[in-house]
Protein backbone atom coordinates (compact mmCIF):
# COMPACT_ATOMS: atom_id res chain seq x y z
CA UNK A 1 0.00 0.00 0.00
CA UNK A 2 1.49 3.63 -0.87
CA UNK A 3 0.97 5.92 1.68
CA UNK A 4 0.66 9.49 -0.38
CA UNK A 5 2.21 12.00 1.73
CA UNK A 6 1.06 14.93 3.72
CA UNK A 7 0.56 18.13 1.56
CA UNK A 8 2.84 20.88 2.78
CA UNK A 9 1.86 24.38 4.03
CA UNK A 10 3.70 26.89 5.11
CA UNK A 11 2.59 29.83 7.43
CA UNK A 12 4.26 33.49 6.96
CA UNK A 13 3.43 36.21 9.56
CA UNK A 14 5.65 39.01 11.02
CA UNK A 15 5.37 37.75 14.61
CA UNK A 16 7.23 40.85 16.14
CA UNK A 17 4.47 40.72 18.84
CA UNK A 18 2.05 38.10 20.24
CA UNK A 19 -1.24 39.51 18.93
CA UNK A 20 -4.75 38.37 17.33
CA UNK A 21 -2.57 37.50 14.26
CA UNK A 22 0.12 35.09 16.11
CA UNK A 23 -2.71 33.42 18.26
CA UNK A 24 -4.90 32.63 15.38
CA UNK A 25 -1.74 31.11 13.40
CA UNK A 26 -0.79 29.18 16.50
CA UNK A 27 -4.65 27.93 16.39
CA UNK A 28 -3.98 26.90 12.50
CA UNK A 29 -1.18 25.32 13.36
CA UNK A 30 -2.01 23.01 15.79
CA UNK A 31 -5.42 22.34 14.29
CA UNK A 32 -3.80 21.42 10.75
CA UNK A 33 -0.35 19.47 12.34
CA UNK A 34 -1.90 16.20 12.00
CA UNK A 35 -3.55 16.31 8.67
CA UNK A 36 -0.78 18.63 7.04
CA UNK A 37 2.84 18.66 7.07
CA UNK A 38 3.00 22.13 8.65
CA UNK A 39 5.65 24.94 8.78
CA UNK A 40 5.89 28.25 10.23
CA UNK A 41 8.20 31.56 8.90
CA UNK A 42 8.00 34.34 11.33
CA UNK A 43 10.71 36.45 12.26
CA UNK A 44 12.26 35.14 15.07
CA UNK A 45 12.27 35.72 19.15
CA UNK A 46 9.22 36.11 21.74
CA UNK A 47 6.17 34.05 22.62
CA UNK A 48 4.94 33.38 19.20
CA UNK A 49 7.95 31.66 18.26
CA UNK A 50 7.66 29.72 21.73
CA UNK A 51 4.70 28.54 21.17
CA UNK A 52 4.37 26.95 17.64
CA UNK A 53 7.92 25.24 18.82
CA UNK A 54 5.85 23.91 21.67
CA UNK A 55 3.77 22.22 19.29
CA UNK A 56 6.52 20.28 17.56
CA UNK A 57 5.75 22.70 14.21
CA UNK A 58 8.65 23.55 12.08
CA UNK A 59 9.76 27.42 12.54
CA UNK A 60 11.79 29.10 10.12
CA UNK A 61 13.10 32.30 11.86
CA UNK A 62 12.99 35.41 8.60
CA UNK A 63 13.39 38.62 10.22
CA UNK A 64 10.68 40.76 8.41
CA UNK A 65 11.61 43.92 10.60
CA UNK A 66 14.59 45.62 8.93
CA UNK A 67 13.43 48.29 6.00
CA UNK A 68 14.97 48.32 2.89
CA UNK A 69 15.69 44.74 2.59
CA UNK A 70 14.26 42.42 0.10
CA UNK A 71 16.32 39.18 1.88
CA UNK A 72 12.81 37.73 2.92
CA UNK A 73 11.64 37.25 -0.38
CA UNK A 74 14.72 35.02 -1.19
CA UNK A 75 14.34 33.29 1.89
CA UNK A 76 11.07 32.03 1.22
CA UNK A 77 10.87 31.34 -1.74
CA UNK A 78 13.98 28.89 -1.31
CA UNK A 79 11.44 27.33 1.41
CA UNK A 80 8.75 27.05 -1.13
CA UNK A 81 11.31 25.24 -3.64
CA UNK A 82 13.27 22.97 -1.13
CA UNK A 83 10.39 22.07 1.02
CA UNK A 84 7.89 21.44 -2.24
CA UNK A 85 5.33 24.03 -0.25
CA UNK A 86 1.80 22.99 -1.81
CA UNK A 87 0.20 26.49 0.29
CA UNK A 88 1.25 29.66 1.34
CA UNK A 89 -0.53 31.47 3.60
CA UNK A 90 0.38 34.46 5.47
CA UNK A 91 -1.02 37.68 7.41
CA UNK A 92 0.47 40.93 8.38
CA UNK A 93 1.72 43.56 5.56
CA UNK A 94 5.32 42.56 5.32
CA UNK A 95 4.55 38.79 5.44
CA UNK A 96 1.94 39.51 2.59
CA UNK A 97 4.03 41.50 0.50
CA UNK A 98 7.14 39.13 1.39
CA UNK A 99 5.21 36.22 0.31
CA UNK A 100 2.92 37.32 -2.26
CA UNK A 101 6.43 37.75 -4.29
CA UNK A 102 8.09 34.70 -3.15
CA UNK A 103 5.45 32.60 -4.02
CA UNK A 104 4.49 34.13 -7.32
CA UNK A 105 8.11 33.95 -8.46
CA UNK A 106 8.10 30.07 -7.00
CA UNK A 107 4.95 29.35 -9.21
CA UNK A 108 2.99 28.86 -6.91
CA UNK A 109 -0.49 28.25 -7.41
CA UNK A 110 -1.93 28.41 -3.98
CA UNK A 111 -1.47 31.81 -2.05
CA UNK A 112 -3.88 32.78 0.64
CA UNK A 113 -3.79 35.66 2.93
CA UNK A 114 -5.97 36.86 5.77
CA UNK A 115 -7.22 39.85 6.49
CA UNK A 116 -7.31 41.28 9.89
CA UNK A 117 -6.74 44.88 9.55
CA UNK A 118 -6.51 46.33 6.27
CA UNK A 119 -3.10 48.39 5.90
CA UNK A 120 -5.78 51.64 5.86
CA UNK A 121 -6.15 51.30 10.04
CA UNK A 122 -2.40 50.78 10.63
CA UNK A 123 -0.90 52.58 12.83
CA UNK A 124 1.93 54.23 11.06
CA UNK A 125 2.64 57.91 9.42
CA UNK A 126 0.59 58.81 6.11
CA UNK A 127 3.75 57.93 3.73
CA UNK A 128 4.70 54.67 5.08
CA UNK A 129 0.84 53.82 4.79
CA UNK A 130 0.83 55.01 1.33
CA UNK A 131 3.82 52.38 0.56
CA UNK A 132 2.13 49.73 2.18
CA UNK A 133 -0.89 50.17 0.19
CA UNK A 134 0.99 50.33 -2.87
CA UNK A 135 2.57 47.37 -2.05
CA UNK A 136 -0.50 45.39 -1.56
CA UNK A 137 -2.14 46.67 -4.33
CA UNK A 138 0.79 45.44 -6.83
CA UNK A 139 0.57 41.91 -5.07
CA UNK A 140 -3.03 41.31 -4.47
CA UNK A 141 -3.52 39.87 -7.86
CA UNK A 142 -1.26 37.08 -6.83
CA UNK A 143 -3.59 35.96 -4.32
CA UNK A 144 -6.10 32.76 -4.84
CA UNK A 145 -8.01 33.39 -2.06
CA UNK A 146 -8.33 36.34 0.94
CA UNK A 147 -9.80 35.34 4.36
CA UNK A 148 -11.39 38.22 6.17
CA UNK A 149 -12.11 38.16 9.68
CA UNK A 150 -15.71 39.99 9.67
CA UNK A 151 -18.55 40.92 6.83
CA UNK A 152 -17.42 44.70 6.97
CA UNK A 153 -13.46 43.52 5.82
CA UNK A 154 -15.44 41.44 3.27
CA UNK A 155 -17.01 44.68 1.73
CA UNK A 156 -14.18 46.28 1.66
CA UNK A 157 -12.35 44.05 -0.50
CA UNK A 158 -14.99 43.95 -2.56
CA UNK A 159 -16.32 47.69 -2.95
CA UNK A 160 -12.91 49.11 -2.12
CA UNK A 161 -10.42 47.16 -3.70
CA UNK A 162 -12.36 45.80 -6.59
CA UNK A 163 -11.50 42.11 -5.52
CA UNK A 164 -14.00 39.55 -7.08
CA UNK A 165 -16.38 37.91 -3.93
CA UNK A 166 -15.51 34.67 -5.12
CA UNK A 167 -11.99 35.10 -4.29
CA UNK A 168 -12.65 36.24 -0.47
CA UNK A 169 -13.69 34.06 2.63
CA UNK A 170 -15.04 35.11 5.89
CA UNK A 171 -13.90 32.95 8.86
CA UNK A 172 -14.28 34.55 12.21
CA UNK A 173 -11.81 33.93 14.50
CA UNK A 174 -12.73 32.02 17.75
CA UNK A 175 -10.75 31.03 20.95
CA UNK A 176 -10.64 27.47 22.50
CA UNK A 177 -14.00 27.85 24.57
CA UNK A 178 -12.66 24.67 26.96
CA UNK A 179 -9.86 27.01 28.51
CA UNK A 180 -12.49 29.35 30.17
CA UNK A 181 -14.43 28.96 33.35
CA UNK A 182 -16.85 31.33 34.86
CA UNK A 183 -16.12 32.30 38.43
CA UNK A 184 -13.06 30.67 38.43
CA UNK A 185 -11.35 33.79 40.58
CA UNK A 186 -9.13 32.27 43.43
CA UNK A 187 -8.35 36.24 44.74
CA UNK A 188 -4.74 36.03 43.39
CA UNK A 189 -5.30 38.74 41.21
CA UNK A 190 -6.96 41.08 43.81
CA UNK A 191 -3.78 39.98 46.31
CA UNK A 192 -1.11 40.88 43.45
CA UNK A 193 -2.74 44.48 43.17
CA UNK A 194 -3.65 45.04 47.14
CA UNK A 195 -7.29 45.64 45.94
CA UNK A 196 -10.50 44.78 48.13
CA UNK A 197 -12.67 41.92 47.55
CA UNK A 198 -15.53 44.27 47.81
CA UNK A 199 -14.32 46.71 45.38
CA UNK A 200 -15.36 46.71 41.79
CA UNK A 201 -12.64 46.61 39.02
CA UNK A 202 -13.05 47.88 35.45
CA UNK A 203 -11.03 46.36 32.62
CA UNK A 204 -9.58 47.41 29.69
CA UNK A 205 -7.04 45.32 27.66
CA UNK A 206 -4.90 45.46 24.74
CA UNK A 207 -2.24 47.23 23.07
CA UNK A 208 -1.84 50.55 23.59
CA UNK A 209 -2.34 52.21 20.54
CA UNK A 210 -4.57 54.57 19.22
CA UNK A 211 -6.81 52.18 17.88
CA UNK A 212 -8.00 50.73 21.17
CA UNK A 213 -9.28 54.56 21.92
CA UNK A 214 -8.08 53.81 25.92
CA UNK A 215 -7.50 57.75 26.13
CA UNK A 216 -11.38 57.93 26.04
CA UNK A 217 -11.88 55.39 28.47
CA UNK A 218 -9.40 57.55 30.58
CA UNK A 219 -11.56 60.62 30.05
CA UNK A 220 -14.67 59.11 31.25
CA UNK A 221 -12.88 57.90 35.35
CA UNK A 222 -13.44 61.59 36.77
CA UNK A 223 -17.10 61.28 36.30
CA UNK A 224 -17.70 57.98 37.44
CA UNK A 225 -15.16 57.94 40.51
CA UNK A 226 -17.62 60.65 41.64
CA UNK A 227 -20.35 58.32 41.88
CA UNK A 228 -18.24 55.29 42.64
CA UNK A 229 -14.97 56.50 44.65
CA UNK A 230 -13.18 53.26 45.11
CA UNK A 231 -13.59 51.91 41.89
CA UNK A 232 -10.30 50.50 40.18
CA UNK A 233 -9.42 50.77 36.11
CA UNK A 234 -6.83 47.89 35.36
CA UNK A 235 -5.23 48.43 31.79
CA UNK A 236 -3.51 45.55 31.16
CA UNK A 237 -1.29 45.27 27.73
CA UNK A 238 1.89 47.29 26.71
CA UNK A 239 2.57 49.74 23.53
CA UNK A 240 3.90 53.08 22.06
CA UNK A 241 1.03 55.06 24.47
CA UNK A 242 1.29 53.49 27.94
CA UNK A 243 3.50 56.36 28.97
CA UNK A 244 1.16 59.24 26.88
CA UNK A 245 -2.28 57.46 28.88
CA UNK A 246 0.25 57.26 32.02
CA UNK A 247 0.37 61.19 31.43
CA UNK A 248 -3.05 61.19 31.18
CA UNK A 249 -4.19 59.72 34.36
CA UNK A 250 -1.88 62.36 36.22
CA UNK A 251 -3.71 64.97 34.55
CA UNK A 252 -7.23 63.66 34.68
CA UNK A 253 -6.30 63.28 38.69
CA UNK A 254 -7.43 59.45 39.06
CA UNK A 255 -3.77 57.60 39.17
CA UNK A 256 -4.82 56.69 42.58
CA UNK A 257 -7.57 54.65 40.19
CA UNK A 258 -5.73 53.27 37.90
CA UNK A 259 -3.53 49.98 37.35
CA UNK A 260 -1.01 50.00 34.41
CA UNK A 261 -0.24 46.53 34.33
CA UNK A 262 2.33 46.03 31.38
CA UNK A 263 2.16 42.59 29.35
CA UNK A 264 0.20 39.71 30.90
CA UNK A 265 0.05 36.27 29.62
CA UNK A 266 -2.88 35.31 32.42
CA UNK A 267 -5.72 37.19 30.45
CA UNK A 268 -7.90 34.02 31.44
CA UNK A 269 -7.14 35.10 35.40
CA UNK A 270 -7.78 38.74 34.80
CA UNK A 271 -10.94 38.69 33.14
CA UNK A 272 -12.17 36.78 36.09
CA UNK A 273 -11.27 38.81 38.74
CA UNK A 274 -12.75 42.39 36.89
CA UNK A 275 -16.20 43.21 36.75
CA UNK A 276 -16.83 44.37 33.43
CA UNK A 277 -14.58 44.47 30.70
CA UNK A 278 -14.96 48.09 28.60
CA UNK A 279 -13.35 48.03 25.19
CA UNK A 280 -13.31 51.65 23.87
CA UNK A 281 -11.78 50.60 20.04
CA UNK A 282 -11.66 53.09 17.55
CA UNK A 283 -11.04 50.35 14.67
CA UNK A 284 -11.10 46.75 15.33
CA UNK A 285 -11.70 43.74 12.49
CA UNK A 286 -12.91 41.29 14.88
CA UNK A 287 -11.22 40.94 18.37
CA UNK A 288 -10.85 38.16 20.52
CA UNK A 289 -11.13 39.63 23.90
CA UNK A 290 -14.57 40.48 23.10
CA UNK A 291 -15.04 36.84 22.75
CA UNK A 292 -12.78 35.65 25.72
CA UNK A 293 -14.64 38.21 28.03
CA UNK A 294 -18.21 36.24 26.82
CA UNK A 295 -16.50 32.98 27.58
CA UNK A 296 -15.36 34.27 31.24
CA UNK A 297 -19.51 35.59 31.53
CA UNK A 298 -18.09 39.51 31.89
CA UNK A 299 -20.67 42.01 30.97
CA UNK A 300 -19.29 43.97 27.84
CA UNK A 301 -19.28 47.72 27.38
CA UNK A 302 -18.12 48.50 23.93
CA UNK A 303 -18.04 50.83 20.78
CA UNK A 304 -20.36 50.95 18.31
CA UNK A 305 -17.81 49.98 15.35
CA UNK A 306 -17.71 47.51 12.79
CA UNK A 307 -16.41 44.15 13.79
CA UNK A 308 -17.77 44.50 17.29
CA UNK A 309 -21.32 45.19 15.84
CA UNK A 310 -20.62 41.79 14.52
CA UNK A 311 -20.03 39.85 17.93
CA UNK A 312 -22.04 42.02 20.44
CA UNK A 313 -25.94 43.41 20.34
CA UNK A 314 -26.86 45.76 21.98
CA UNK A 315 -28.85 45.51 25.08
CA UNK A 316 -28.38 41.65 24.58
CA UNK A 317 -24.60 40.76 25.41
CA UNK A 318 -23.01 43.94 26.22
CA UNK A 319 -24.00 47.45 25.82
CA UNK A 320 -22.31 49.54 22.97
CA UNK A 321 -21.71 53.19 23.02
CA UNK A 322 -20.39 55.64 20.40
CA UNK A 323 -16.67 56.05 19.97
CA UNK A 324 -14.79 58.83 21.40
CA UNK A 325 -17.35 59.31 23.59
CA UNK A 326 -15.82 59.36 27.36
CA UNK A 327 -19.65 60.84 28.69
CA UNK A 328 -21.74 58.06 27.20
CA UNK A 329 -18.77 55.17 28.43
CA UNK A 330 -18.92 56.37 31.83
CA UNK A 331 -23.06 56.52 32.16
CA UNK A 332 -22.83 52.98 30.85
CA UNK A 333 -20.52 51.78 33.20
CA UNK A 334 -22.26 53.15 36.14
CA UNK A 335 -25.74 51.80 34.34
CA UNK A 336 -24.46 47.97 34.86
CA UNK A 337 -22.96 48.92 37.91
CA UNK A 338 -25.99 49.99 39.71
CA UNK A 339 -27.89 46.95 37.76
CA UNK A 340 -26.42 43.48 38.72
CA UNK A 341 -29.45 41.38 37.48
CA UNK A 342 -29.16 43.12 33.68
CA UNK A 343 -24.55 43.09 34.34
CA UNK A 344 -25.41 38.86 35.25
CA UNK A 345 -27.69 38.75 32.15
CA UNK A 346 -25.54 40.02 30.03
CA UNK A 347 -22.60 38.38 31.19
Amino acid sequence: MTIKPLEKILLVIDGLEFGGGERVFVQLAAGLRDRFDISVAATPGGQFEDKIKELGVRFYPIQMNKRLSLRPIHQIRDLILSQNIYLLHSQGARADFFSRIAGRSASLSHILCTVAMPVEGFDVRPLRKRIYRAFDSFTERYVERFIVVSDVLKRTLIEKRGIPVHRIARIYNGIELEQYHPNSEDGKIWKEWEIPQNVHVIGAIGRMVWQKGFEFLIRAIPAIIRVAPELKFIFVGDGPLRKRLKALSEEFRVRDNVIFTGYRNDIKEILSAIDILVVPSLLEGFPMITLEAMAMAKPIIATRIDGITEQITDGINGILVPPKDPVALGRAIIKILNDKKSAKKMG
